[in-house]
């Protein structure tokens, strides 16, 4: 038992884990993603503060320059339109060192932080030489202010000027290769790691439509076993319903011989006792009137008690064995019937009964179940209407019984509701179908379909039933008194 059910149970744990691999790989790709997004991000936003520093910082080198020429143009000229540029690109100057500062703090650049420190120094110091110079040129020694200018001070200072810049452009730029170096190492991990779930996805997915197959497989031979098993469990079910239904149809068989056995036992012994009885009463009627007129009495009380089991006798041999069916045949049967019911119960009984071609067994279904049907009705339906019917629809002979009687849920019968399932097994015996249409408050309507027996040619009729043996209702022997 359990290795039949082994692979289901793997196939179940897979199924359990599948989910959370499958959160776990693309939590993974969603975590490689992300880092590699805030990595390369990071990287691009310090290149472009340090490209934005090296915008400024080649500014403020050209705004030196300019300022610079402004102060060697009015030197030279004494003209003051040199010292618009001058003073314009001295207050640049100053706006420009902020920026790089600020610029190089955000680029978090650590290792250019003390040439940056240098080149403001120098543009500050460069700055103070020019504005000495042009004071002592407005203060009155243009002389003393050429010859601070011959001597080369300032051209000193320009010149570390630009070889701090260009020392920390070089820099840059070799931080700035390395930064996209990291960008572009960040951008491969980022594509070998999605290629990587990628593949992975595709081998589960893979994974997953084999296994997907194999249980629509395994799941197809399953339905084919339960379908098989299904029409082996159908046939026997079939089966067992056949040996049950000739088992049936053999005790009612059985049942309708025993019925026959003691109505001829009624009638030979009992009629015979009976009919012995009143031979002798009638013998010692006449001596017993000479002898003892006082016994006349008693002796007609007796007659009387006679005829009255006789009656009995023939009462219960027409319920046990109908002959009014074999001898008048089951229209004028079923009328009898139907009209002795009504006069026993008091209660009114329509009854529209057309003559059906059925065979022998099939006629004593009917009368049993409209028998049977009027005896239930008696007992417990408490009616005060009665429909008896009797038709042919098709190939088909419909016997109907309904009463306006307190009915009952036909949908809970009781396992002792031995009367239905009586009738119904009758009727399923001769291939024919039995239905109960009941609620409570509303009667009950029993309903009977019976297949029409074949037409028979006129010089070959069939025999009768030996199970309708005729039997004498009356006991009114031949040569019995009156």
């Amino acid at each position: 038992m359990v290795p039949r059910f082994a692979p289901w149970l793997g196939r179940a744990r897979y199924r359990q884990l599948a989910f959370p691999l499958a959160v776990l790989v693309a939590g993974l790709m969603i975590l490689l993603s992300e880092l590699a997004y805030h990595g390369a991000g990071s990287r691009l936003t310090r290149l472009t503060a340090m490209d934005q520093a090296r915008y400024e910082l080649l500014r403020v080198l050209r705004r030196v320059t300019d300022a610079e020429s402004g102060e060697r143009g009015f030197l030279l000229t004494g003209g003051p339109e040199y010292l618009v540029p001058y003073q314009s690109a001295r207050s640049d100057v100053f706006d420009g060192l902020q920026k790089i500062e600020k610029l190089y703090t955000e680029a978090g650049d650590a290792a250019s932080e003390a040439h940056r420190k240098r080149i403001a120094e120098l543009v500050i110091a460069k700055l103070s030489e020019m504005e000495e110079t042009l004071r002592l040129d407005q203060s009155g020694a243009r002389g003393t202010a050429l010859e601070m200018v011959r001597t080369g001070i300032g051209r000193d200072q320009m010149e570390q000027l630009r070889k701090e810049v260009d020392e920390l452009l070089k820099q840059q730029n070799q931080a700035s290769h390395e930064a996209l170096a990291s960008v572009y190492d960040t951008l491969l991990m980022g594509r070998l790691g999605v290629a990587a779930l990628t593949a992975v996805g595709l081998l589960v997915l893979s994974g997953f439509l084999r296994n997907g197959r194999l249980l629509d497989r395994q799941l197809a031979e399953r339905q084919a076993e339960a379908q098989a098993e299904r029409e082996r469990l159908e046939r026997e079910v079939r089966l067992r319903t056949a040996d049950l239904t000739e088992l049936a149809r053999h005790l009612q068989t059985a049942r309708e011989d025993e019925r026959a056995r003691l109505a001829r036992d009624l009638h030979d012994e009992l009629g015979a006792l009976l009919t012995a009885a009143k031979l002798d009463v009638a013998r010692i009627r006449p001596k017993l009137q000479q002898a003892a007129p006082d016994l006349a009495p008693r002796l007609a009380h007796l007659v009387e008690a006679l005829n009255s089991g006789i009656a009995l006798k023939r009462r219960i041999i027409e319920d046990l064995r109908p002959s009014t069916l074999n001898s008048l045949g089951l229209v004028p049967a079923l009328e009898i019937l139907c009209n002795e019911s009504a006069e026993r119960m008091g209660v009114p009984i329509d009854a529209v009964i057309e003559p059906v071609r059925l065979g022998p067994g099939a006629n004593l279904v009917v009368f049993r179940l409209v028998q049977e049907s009027l005896t239930n009705i008696a007992k417990y339906a408490r009616a005060t209407q009665i429909e008896v019917s009797l038709t042919s629809e098709g190939d088909c002979a419909v016997v109907e019984v309904r009463d306006n009687g307190v009915g009952f849920d036909a949908g809970q019968l009781t396992s002792g509701s031995h009367g239905l399932l009586g009738m119904r097994f009758r009727v399923e015996s001769e291939r024919g179908q039995f239905s109960v249409q009941s609620a409570p408050g509303r009667g009950t309507t029993l309903t009977a379909r019976l297949p029409l027996a074949p037409l028979a040619p006129p010089d070959d009729a069939a025999a009768p039933d030996s199970r309708l043996e005729s039997v004498p209702a009356s006991g009114d022997e031949p040569g019995a008194p009156a």
